[in-house]
């Protein structure tokens, strides 16, 4: 729904603009400026999950002093730190300046900054951009801009970040996810592979986070980190700055899942991309009784694209590789990748899984072979062949990532 009010313009216009990174998707500005007119717009759109909102002076003359100073104003270069960042890399040289300087503005907590440019699409690019590669941003919650005119003519543009506390607040909170993440660290090691380093923090968020709709703080880390609930977009955010950490180049993808607005991330192992969504990582099932059981879902740890494109669609708007590798694949690295029929080679997995009481899924090289396995192991009763005691067993069958999936973690 749109709310408009119209204003009659003096001589300058000054608009401020705000926009609200509050869902898992950013919405896209409409601005309105006509001959004389300012037009004022409020937009609140659910299914976009982003609001803004427009201020207008009703000083002209302090603006029109402003304005002129922006005139005068150059903009210092900030320095670059970003290089090496996926999205920070998909940009021209123009968006990558305005990029280090809305950075450093929000890493320094300044109130403003007059940018090098006065283009607000390209500005709205370069702060989604930050918002992509920097998933530890937690005192942000998007930004307002104002623009400087003479006449019709504009003269510099203003941004604002949007911060939810002051900078001593920050740093307390920065305290207390540094002590969370150093301990949460301690089963890995810097050194460690780059597979075992997705593998482990894509574990941490399964075993540690619960998916909470309206969870506080849940468009940043703090969810994660200090409330252990949160939704998509925290979870990407902590993958983010969680492999971040670990050397591991990741950025925040957002798109749509299922139909509704989502966030996952793009994670480079050993040179090649995979996607990874560790919102879905946390699966479960439901046995004859009714009692439901959570276990670990790998499907999503290191995707290719077109396993993405099972699910999941990202924003057109995102330059984004296309990722065929499967090196780094869990079911492949895990030996849980079945290729040819040897049903004892089966059997001796299942019956590891068995003893420990786990989940385990078997993935098949085609759906004749997954086929097989299934009427032979369950539907001709052989799993009791292998996995002694067993009198009940609880199992998923997946065509379209061609698994199955044995769930012997019953207690």
């Amino acid at each position: 729904m749109k709310n408009v009010q119209r204003k009659m313009a003096l001589f300058l216009a000054a608009v401020l603009f705000a926009v609200n990174t509050a869902g898992c998707t950013k919405e896209e500005l409409n601005e309105y400026l006509q001959q004389g007119l300012e037009w004022v717009e409020s937009v609140s759109d659910s299914s976009q999950q982003s609001q803004e909102s427009e201020q207008v002076s009703d000083y002209p003359n302090q603006k029109k002093a402003q304005s002129r100073q922006a005139e005068r104003e150059t903009v210092k270069p900030p320095e670059q730190i970003s290089v090496g960042k996926y999205a920070y890399g998909q940009l021209g040289e123009t968006e990558q300046k305005v990029y280090d300087e809305i950075l450093s503005t929000i890493l320094n907590q300044e109130q403003a900054i007059k940018l090098s440019t006065t283009d607000t699409e390209l500005m709205r690019r370069a702060y989604a951009a930050v918002c992509s590669d920097y998933g530890g941003l937690f005192w942000i919650e998007g930004y307002a801009f104002t623009r400087y005119t003479r006449g019709e003519e504009l003269v510099s543009l203003e941004f604002s970040p949007k911060y939810t506390m002051g900078i001593e607040e920050r740093r307390q909170i920065q305290e207390q996810i540094d002590e969370i993440v150093e301990a949460w660290f301690a089963g890995i090691s810097i050194n460690d592979t780059d597979y075992d380093k997705a593998k482990y923090v894509y574990e941490l968020l399964a075993l540690n986070t619960e998916y909470v709709e309206n969870a506080q703080d849940s468009q940043n880390i703090i969810s994660v980190f200090i409330h252990q609930k949160t939704v998509c977009q925290g979870y990407a955010c902590a993958v983010q700055y969680l492999l971040e950490q670990l050397g591991i180049q990741s950025v925040i993808v957002s798109g749509m899942a299922l139909g509704e607005p989502h966030a996952w991330n793009l994670i480079c192992l050993d040179g090649e991309y995979y996607y990874m969504d560790a919102t879905w990582g946390n699966n479960g099932y439901r046995n004859k009784e009714g009692k439901e059981t959570s276990f670990i879902d790998y499907n999503y740890m290191a995707m290719t694209t077109a396993e993405m494109k099972l699910g999941h669609m990202p924003d057109s708007e995102q330059n984004l590789p296309e990722c065929t590798s499967v090196v780094n694949n869990y079911y492949r690295k895990e030996g849980n990748y079945i290729e040819t029929w040897e049903p004892d080679v089966i059997g001796s997995k299942l019956v590891e899984a068995w003893e420990a009481q786990q989940v385990i899924t078997l993935r098949f090289s085609d759906n004749a072979l997954r086929k097989r396995a299934f009427r032979y192991f369950i539907k001709e009763g052989h799993i009791a062949d292998y996995c002694y005691g067993l009198t009940q067993i609880n199992y998923i069958e997946d065509p379209s990532w061609k698994e199955i999936s044995f769930c012997f973690n019953q207690s």
